[in-house]
């Protein structure tokens, strides 16, 4: 085990700078450097946290042989060419979601990982929101019994974000349905089937050449019995912001509730038919940190009045996700080990979302995973 603290550098400042005080005072971290291309945000922000390593140009970050590890916070387009170079460079590597726009990626950054023997992990929010390790603990006590069937879903009005959002296939951002599902058990998928529905308005299609309003997949669960459903829309839906993930067992039953901010909905089975239902709230899951980070769970920089993320505040603040994200990451570094989701449960993840908008462009057609996705 490493004893060293963890030299961290944050790319990308806009969501990114939510991690920034998490990193500062997590006891295994040294918030290193920042970067960002817009030189008056970067010294805004440097100033406000008292950072004082700033760069402007990613490459020239790299060659700072004093940093460890780099936290990627930048659009989707970007997140495989800057994960790589980092590997190339000797950095390991967290990334925000996904992993990589096509399955080459994918297999380039699984590959650079072999090659180096660094760390590569996915910042999937989902799978450390207070809610998901609520049914995690529940899983993991056999509360739930034998789990039957998941179900997740992600739907979001993309309409006025920038650059390369408009017309975005569903499931080319499906990390935060596909990684619950997958997560809960620690499995992987085996393949994919995928429909699209419904109809964007015509100024949409030729960004990507999709059409699709709904996209809704069944994935098949590689060695196992299970399957799970999992459903996206981005454009042109009427849908309050929800990222819902829902578990059927054979004792009890969790469902996520169908308007944000209410409980949620535990079925039990053998009771009384008016009594099989309750409504909970998830409890927080600080305690599983070190003190000095726990606080984050329920704060943080998005949180002040007038500092609001649009991703943030449309995410209910990710379930509380951040330092336990900052908090496995950083872990598996000091202790040598894999972080979940590692390299390869990243590809699984997101390549499923990527191979389920070819199915469904392809009327449903079943996709197998590729090889490299599998542990």
């Amino acid at each position: 085990m490493s004893k060293k603290p963890i030299n961290v550098a944050i790319v990308g400042l806009g969501f990114g700078a939510e991690f920034i005080p998490i990193y500062q005072r997590h006891p295994g971290a040294n918030m290193y450097a920042i970067c960002q291309r817009n030189i008056d945000s970067l010294n805004e922000i440097g100033n406000t946290f008292g950072v004082e390593k700033r760069y402007q140009d990613y490459d020239e970050l790299l060659k700072d042989d004093q940093i460890d590890a780099v936290h990627i916070n930048t659009p989707i387009p970007n997140h495989a060419e800057q994960s790589l170079k980092a590997l190339r460079a000797g950095k390991h590597v967290a990334c925000t979601v996904p992993m990589a726009t096509t399955v080459e990626e994918c297999k380039q950054i699984v590959e650079t990982v072999q090659e180096t023997g660094l760390t590569y992990m996915m910042m999937e929010t989902v799978v450390y929101a207070r809610e998901f390790l609520f049914m995690k603990e529940l899983y993991e006590t056999g509360e739930l019994g034998k789990i039957q069937f998941l179900k997740a879903s992600h739907q979001q009005d993309m309409d006025g974000w920038p650059d390369y959002w408009p017309g975005l296939p569903p499931m080319h951002y499906a990390t935060h349905c596909v990684g619950p599902v997958l997560a809960l058990t620690r499995s992987e998928a085996a393949y994919v089937s995928c429909f699209g529905s419904g109809t964007i308005r015509p100024e949409l299609h030729p960004h990507y050449h999709s059409t699709f309003a709904v996209e809704t997949a069944h994935i098949k669960f590689r060695n196992s019995d299970l399957s799970a459903h999992i459903y996206r829309s981005l454009f042109d839906t009427a849908r309050q912001y929800r990222e819902s993930f829902e578990v059927y067992g054979s004792k009890k039953a969790v469902e996520w509730p169908l308007i944000e901010g209410q409980p949620l909905v535990i079925h039990t089975a053998k009771r009384p038919e008016p009594d099989i239902p309750e409504e909970v709230q998830s409890p927080d899951y600080g305690h599983l940190l070190p003190a000095a980070i726990q606080h984050f769970t329920t704060g943080g920089v998005y949180n002040e009045e007038g500092n609001q993320h649009l991703s943030f505040t449309q995410g209910a603040g990710h379930g509380g996700s951040h330092p336990h994200l900052v908090h496995e990451f950083i872990s598996a570094l000091l202790e040598g080990r894999s972080p979940y989701p590692n390299v390869r449960q990243s590809a699984n993840i997101t390549c499923v979302g990527i191979l389920a908008h070819e199915s469904a462009q392809r009327g449903g057609e079943i996709i197998p995973l590729p090889d490299f996705t599998f542990s």
